[in-house]
């Protein structure tokens, strides 16, 4: 099972579900992050957290803990 955590600089991969519950699954469903949303990994800082995502057209800077919630397909 491989997560947004682990996707590489440069590289877009495609959501396939999310993990977890309650509050935290609903801001990452909030960002515009669903099922079959197109993610393209831009940037990560140099201790690897936050890390800067596009999708749907803007920009958006995730937490590990976050991304580890993400299941993705590349």
């Amino acid at each position: 099972m491989k997560t947004l955590k682990d996707v590489p600089i440069g590289a877009t991969a495609k959501v396939l579900r999310l993990l977890g519950e309650g509050a935290l699954k609903r801001r990452i469903m909030d960002m515009g992050i669903t099922k079959g949303t197109a993610i393209f990994v831009r940037k990560m800082a140099p201790l690897g957290d936050p890390m800067q995502v596009s999708l749907r057209g803007y920009e958006l800077s995730l937490r590990k803990a976050e991304a580890e919630k993400i299941v993705v397909e590349m």
